[in-house]
């Protein structure tokens, strides 16, 4: 690995958790390892330590060091060549290679030691029910939407709602329910032309009943939690272990939540009551979990949702939580989040998708 490669895997002790989570969006190996001062592998952190960390503490400001591995595997520099044993034995998927003095000297990944390349398709949610918000008439995307739905708005050659349901079908998904308002013969059509490698049924609205009433309108009975999805963004996420996340904590709903950064791009002061300067801090950076319109829900909430009645999917969370219910989310980096919801964020998910115009 070069050293300009070596770089975005290495984080060092006194770094705070969101700088760490950036690093590892960087680096697309879900993973980091930590090092002090003088180079020498302190831990690890990856991607799964810090939802368990957010969802334990909420807290993106703190140091690493309080949600890092501490004993990471590593392997000795005259072993390298048993690095892919040894990730295959321990179940990861990267491992830094050390010196005698246990400085990181390389960083070697499993995908890139394989000789030949794995099957995507993870058919472990095969069954699982999706629903497709597609009703909406996209109005911050005018006048794109004056011709196309907003679900047909082609993120390079592929309509944006076709990727979202791209992911699905990896994970062995067949078969999706889309709620349809504006322009749903459109959708109809560009479903019925062409072929698919899954089943699309119609939710048809007709009028706008909002993220949640047009739920109600489904005729068939869910058996097992459903994902619930905008169909205008794409989480990049292991969608298997949302799903088991959900079904292990006993959410009655679960909500998909990305880390949002946001720098002020001022030197921020700081003062007392009187006006007294206590301290000064530049281009702060404030961090704050914002909701992706993913969601997994059991069946029986549903019942909650009125009928013929504007009800969005927030709505249906402070419902159940009134009722006692429990709620629960899960955190993505802020990178995993893709929203084609403005025209920057459209060009931002084309190059997060390596597409050329």
């Amino acid at each position: 690995m070069s050293n300009d490669r070596l770089r975005q895997f290495i984080g060092v002790r006194g770094m705070t958790v969101v700088d760490a989570m950036e690093m590892i969006d960087k680096n697309a190996s879900g993973i980091l390892f930590i090092t002090d001062e003088k180079g020498k592998l302190v831990g690890c952190l990856t991607d799964g330590d810090i939802r368990r960390w957010l969802l334990k503490t909420g807290d993106l400001s703190a140091n690493v060091s309080n949600a890092m591995t501490t004993s990471p595997i590593s392997v000795d520099r005259t072993e390298s060549h048993c690095a892919i044993n040894v990730m295959k034995e321990r179940k990861v998927t990267a491992v830094p290679i050390v010196d005698v003095d246990g400085v990181v000297v390389d960083v070697l990944l499993l995908r890139d030691l394989e000789m030949s390349g794995t099957c995507r398709c993870k058919p472990s949610l095969k069954g699982v029910d999706v629903v497709i918000m597609a009703g909406g008439k996209g109005t911050r995307l005018y006048p794109y939407t004056k011709i196309l739905p907003k679900p047909l708005i082609p993120i390079g050659d592929t309509p944006i709602v076709e990727r979202v349901m791209d992911i699905y079908t990896e994970y062995g998904i067949t078969k999706f329910y889309m709620t349809v308002n504006y322009r749903k013969e459109m959708l109809r059509s560009y479903f019925t032309d062409g072929e698919f490698p899954f089943e699309v049924k119609y939710v048809e609205e007709n009028k706008p009943l909002g993220t949640g009433g047009s739920l109600k309108l489904i005729d068939d009975k869910f058996d097992k939690p459903l994902f619930v999805t905008n169909c205008d963004s794409l989480i990049l996420a292991d969608y298997d272990k949302i799903y088991s996340y959900h079904v292990s904590s006993g959410n009655a709903i679960t909500m998909v939540s990305a880390v949002k950064n946001i720098t002020i791009p001022y030197g921020v002061i700081h003062t007392k009551e009187n006006g007294e300067l206590v301290g000064m801090e530049e281009k702060p950076k404030i961090s704050y979990m914002i909701n992706t319109g993913m969601y997994i829900v059991n069946p029986d909430t549903i019942d909650l949702i009125p009928d013929d009645t504007l009800f969005h999917m927030t709505h249906l969370v402070e419902k159940v939580r009134e009722l006692g219910g429990k709620v629960g989310v899960y955190p993505v980096s802020e990178d995993s989040f893709l929203d084609m919801g403005e025209f920057d964020e459209m060009r931002r998910m084309e190059e997060k998708l390596s597409i050329k115009n």
